[in-house]
């Protein structure tokens, strides 16, 4: 195909990394954000993703001699709304002076990844990317009284205002990258806790290139990960003593503690220099003595919760909410790129704790609250099927919506995310409450809605089968 010109405003197809061809807008980039050196590029705005990136420019096509072949062979639920979004934008813009601001949509899941068939583009050469993944924001959010604070992204290209609202809102500037790789650290890592989260993370982390030995109660779920290329660990103590970080990842504050504490516990493998990552959901009391007996042995130490289920595990689209060493924060950069797909930096150990308590709090009781729903439909003749159709056409829409209902009108409550878990979380999040004389009453109520899920045998089944307490 001859060359085309492309020039600001034009939409385009672009292609990032490893990521398929993906419809946006080429547009003026933010005035202290300069341009990669070297080839020619422009600067994109994604359709249907908060996703900003420079583009080089034999990675571009137009987008209107290439949309139905684009249409044919991807046929991806996310990329029909980036579709929707472009022809939304054409017929807002048509007959007017084009504006080269795009309509913002809600954060979505990852850009599908793998080949897209009978769309061929020039190879990508590799080389040392400074930026990585642009799915994957870093925030640094230090707790202070100041009025007005900025703070600095890792990679030097986020920006994170608390302005002088009194709100905590955090707006991320344009997240950029010359390509879509992720390029691992050099450090050895370690990972103890291979369950439902852990799975996943240390699957991409492998797959990102990282060097991971693993440990797990139950041996035998390290069997897939050794096959993978993961080295094997007998210990916590060894794994600790052999590699520059570990992480863990474990269902409470029992097991947190266990994990450090016991027999052949992390602690006993700490020395000085060595670094220790916590990312289980456990109270701030928890995580604050786990953090002194680490530090004391002379080794760092960072907790970093994660805000997720399993399939956002397996995608590494997990939000991580990290306290504690920031240089520690720093040194887990590309690991967390790996997992996540965003991560906050939240200050001094114990508030990555409450700030995890508090979302699953209110991730719990919106579950509660949906079956709730669902049963009160059933049992006043009400469709339930269009009881979620009407849901999902208003502003509660979400995919956690859409996929909790579906697995109540079917039946099916294999774990994306315990019950059990989840119910341990609004206890300790009600504990929060009540150590600042805050009350919780809808956490408190919902808490006792999974209690009696609990006790009618549903603790190894997904949080969805909360509703099973309502209509036993």
């Amino acid at each position: 195909m001859a060359a085309v010109s492309l020039r600001l405003g034009d939409l385009v197809w672009g292609k990032l990394g490893r990521y398929p061809p993906w419809p946006g807008k080429i547009v003026n980039p933010p005035k202290d954000l300069k341009k990669p050196r070297g080839k020619k590029c422009f600067f994109v705005k994604f359709f249907g993703t908060e996703d900003h990136a420079w583009i080089k420019v034999e990675q571009l096509k137009p987008y209107h001699p290439h949309k139905e072949e684009m249409i044919k062979i991807n046929k991806g639920k996310r990329f029909q709304q980036a579709v929707d979004a472009v022809e939304e934008f054409l017929r807002k813009t048509k007959g007017k002076d084009q504006d080269l601001t795009i309509p913002e949509s809600s954060t979505v899941k990852r850009v599908m990844t793998g080949t897209v068939a009978g769309f061929k583009w020039p190879p990508t050469v590799s080389e040392p990317v400074k930026d990585s993944d642009p799915h994957f924001h870093h925030f640094l959010l230090s707790q202070t009284e100041k009025p007005a604070v900025c703070y600095q992204a890792i990679t030097k290209k986020l920006k994170v205002c608390e302005e002088e609202t009194g709100s905590t809102s955090i707006q991320a500037a344009d997240s950029t990258a010359v390509n879509g790789s992720i390029t691992p650290t050099d450090k050895k890592i370690g990972f103890l806790g291979l369950g439902l989260m852990g799975s996943g993370i240390v699957s991409n982390l492998l797959k990102m290139g990282h060097t991971v030995t693993v440990w797990n109660r139950t041996a035998e779920k390290c069997d897939l990960f050794i096959q993978e290329g993961a080295r094997l660990g007998r210990t916590p103590a060894e794994v600790v003593s052999t590699c520059d970080i570990t992480f863990a990842c474990v269902s409470d504050p029992k097991a947190a503690k266990d994990l450090v504490l016991g027999p052949s516990g992390v602690l006993q493998g700490i020395r000085p220099g060595k670094c220790y990552v916590d990312m289980s959901t456990v109270d701030a009391d928890t995580v604050t003595e786990l953090a002194q007996v680490i530090v004391s042995r002379g080794g760092r130490f960072l907790e970093a919760p994660v805000s997720g289920n399993q399939q956002l595990s397996n995608d590494g689209m997990l939000v991580i909410l990290a306290a504690g060493d920031r240089g520690l924060y720093e040194d887990c950069s590309s690991c967390f790129q790996a997992m996540g797909k965003t991560s906050f930096f939240l200050g001094e150990v114990g508030n990555a704790a409450k700030m995890m308590l508090i979302v699953n709090m209110v991730q719990g009781s919106f579950m509660a609250t949906i079956a709730e729903g669902l049963t009160l439909a059933q049992v006043t003749g009400q469709s339930q099927q269009t009881l979620l159709d009407i849901l999902n056409q208003g502003q509660l829409a979400s995919i956690f919506l859409d996929q909790k209902c579906q697995n109540i009108l079917q039946g099916n409550f294999k774990p994306d995310f315990y019950l059990k878990y989840i119910q341990k979380d609004l206890r300790l999040a009600i504990a929060l409450g009540d150590s600042v004389n805050h009350p919780t009453p809808m956490a408190a109520a919902a808490n006792e809605v999974y209690k009696r899920a609990k006790a009618l045998d549903q603790s190894d089944n997904d949080m969805s089968a909360v509703y099973r307490a309502y209509i036993h």
